[in-house]
């Protein structure tokens, strides 16, 4: 069954005429890796969301519907804190904790604040 990031993906090829294996040649794996990915049995390797958006020049409304394909199929995140500085360290484990107790209210204003950020930077 395919996963939200995988209907993503594959009305992504179908639109571009492509089939699993010109998609999995772009970002560089098998094409049974990238059917794994669609159908759940892989995680999308983080690294995928930029090369996607950049292989197929991805315009700001399709980067969300890929970021809220992602969101929906991930059950869990991986965050590496080796390069962090103390402050960004601490705000990470601290949002950890409390994540799953933020509000619908707290939720919006957070996203309110990275999504300005990510306009202010270029990246949506």
């Amino acid at each position: 069954m395919l996963t939200a990031l995988g209907k993503f993906l594959k009305k992504l090829r179908v639109d571009r005429n492509e089939v699993l294996k010109d998609m999995s040649a772009r970002l560089g794996v098998t094409a049974s890796f990238l059917s794994a990915v669609e159908n759940g049995k892989k995680r999308m390797p983080s690294e995928w969301n930029s090369k996607l958006c950049t292989a197929y020049g991805l315009d700001a409304d399709s980067r969300k519907l890929l970021t809220a394909a992602i969101a929906e199929t991930e059950s869990s995140i991986d965050l590496d804190l080796t390069d962090l500085n103390p402050a960004n360290r601490e705000l990470a484990v601290f949002f950890a904790r409390r994540f799953s107790v933020l509000d619908n209210e707290q939720v919006k204003a957070i996203q309110k604040i990275l999504r300005k950020d990510e306009k202010n930077r270029g990246e949506g």
